[in-house]
């Protein structure tokens, strides 16, 4: 082996070593057949979305007229609403008409239509989403369509080849092939999903598209790149085809999402921590917080405890627990081995249903000749929010721009505690109370922002 190096373009050798090793060459994997197979599986989702004035003075409105003017700007002789057309990825896991493809590209659709690889377009139901995993379930009518195989995400190794099949910028059944880098990763503790990093070039449109094995079996939904460009810069993410229809499953069965609750707050060991509790590395979740009448409680469990396994599993980081509670049912008991003042100990807990279960499609439909839609989503408070806040109510995780939300000056954060007088402990109690709202008429909202308490004007048109 020659070991050379280039300076002022001139080429020096330093040394000649010969070592007689064996060779290793990584061999091309010719995807050709299996795409021919596989693609008629996948489809092309196609979304129409309205949009409000604000959104249209988002997209249209410079960034230089938005920092003088903020978006108090009229579009002269533009009509309301207007329709935005939006595209990914979906394909059929089971031959009666059910797909997957991502949350976040049916979010707020008004029309969903599929598109087959014989240009047949077709419109569809959406069954229902979950927007802490990004895996959302589709339906169309008919039979006999081409589903695709299921494998073994937890199998896959370092190194191995993959394929992607979507429709990056709209180029229908675009193939992209590459290894997967990583396993287990994890873009925030919000959604705590164990995703699988690849290499494989990913652009907008591949999103719930599928990632197939050199088999072609499915192992995950493609969802989302790291970019600082926008485009694809070599880190690629899908979320595991054993999470995804885990949560398919649930969605068609019973319209919704369950989780299991456990009651804790939780933090990563650092260097410091682990020294400071005689960890010989970085490793567990540190509750530093259990809340009253919770399985965690009721369990034993207390502050300062360091959760080391859960179910047999070793935990190296809080993520890694959380998405183990996110794949435990409601009602089935979890094994835990504690650490607890240099000393490990054995618990158990009963895990009940979380209480910000992801609502069955059908109840957030309030725009569907069950009442006005008020633009903005909802979710319960959880016992730890409500102990905390001091009341019982209905948290806003968004509000709609341009939505009658909006427009009454209700914000994301603000904990809704009645609608015209009327308790709304529960954002299925506020639904019952908003389908009930007359029209033409300005309602009273009591809430609570930043600790105090306030009453809002709501006009519902």
């Amino acid at each position: 082996m020659s070991i050379n190096y280039i300076q002022r373009g001139v080429v020096a050798a330093v040394c000649s070593i010969v070592i007689s090793q064996p060779s290793i060459a990584a061999a091309p994997v010719d995807f050709s057949s299996l795409v021919q197979t596989v693609s008629p599986a996948v489809v092309r989702v196609n979304v129409s979305k309205k949009m409000s004035q604000e959104e249209l003075l988002q997209q249209q409105m410079p960034e230089l007229l938005r920092r003088f003017f903020g978006n108090n700007v009229q579009i002269p002789n533009q009509r309301l609403p207007q329709e935005q057309n939006a595209y990914g990825s979906a394909f059929f896991i089971t031959k009666d008409g059910y797909l997957l493809t991502n949350h976040h590209v049916i979010a707020d659709a008004s029309k969903v239509t599929i598109t087959l690889n014989d240009r047949r377009e077709i419109d569809a139901e959406l069954v229902g989403s979950d927007a802490r995993t990004d895996v959302a379930v589709l339906k169309v009518k008919g039979s006999d369509f081409p589903a695709l195989r299921i494998g073994d995400a937890n199998s896959l190794k370092v190194g191995e080849p993959v394929l992607a099949i979507g429709s990056p910028f709209g180029f229908d059944y675009s193939a992209s092939a590459g290894i997967v880098s990583a396993k287990s990763r994890t873009m925030s503790r919000e959604n705590a999903v164990p995703f699988i990093q690849t290499d494989v070039a990913l652009n907008p449109g591949n999103s719930g598209g599928p990632l197939f094995n050199r088999d072609g079996e499915v192992i995950g939904i493609n969802s989302r790149i790291f970019s600082g460009t926008g485009g694809y810069m070599g880190l690629s993410f899908s979320i595991p085809i054993d999470v995804a229809m885990d949560v398919a499953n649930q969605i068609i069965k019973t319209g919704k999402v369950s989780r299991a609750y456990l009651g804790v707050m939780l933090q990563d060991i650092d260097r410091n921590l682990a020294e400071a509790y005689e960890l010989s590395r970085p490793e567990g979740a540190l509750v530093t917080q259990v809340s009253d009448d919770t399985p965690a409680s009721k369990a034993g469990l207390k502050a300062g405890d360091i959760i080391l396994s859960y179910n047999g599993t070793p935990i190296n980081r809080t993520t890694d627990l959380i998405n183990l509670i996110n794949r435990t049912r409601p009602n089935q008991t979890a094994s835990m081995v504690v650490q607890r003042n240099s000393k490990q100990l054995s618990l158990s807990a009963t895990l009940t249903s979380a209480p910000d279960d992801t609502p069955p499609a059908e109840s957030m439909k309030t725009d569907q000749g069950k009442g006005p839609s008020l633009g903005m989503q909802l979710r319960d408070l959880t016992p730890a929010e409500s102990q905390s806040l001091k009341i019982k109510g209905v948290i806003i995780t968004d509000v709609l721009p341009g939505g009658l939300a909006a427009h009454a000056g209700l914000l994301p954060g603000d904990v809704i505690t009645s609608l015209n007088n009327t308790q709304t402990p529960t954002a299925t109690a506020l639904l019952t109370a908003i389908r009930s709202l007359p029209s033409n008429r300005v309602v009273r909202v009591a809430i609570q922002r930043d600790g105090v308490p306030a009453i809002v004007g709501l006009r519902v048109e």
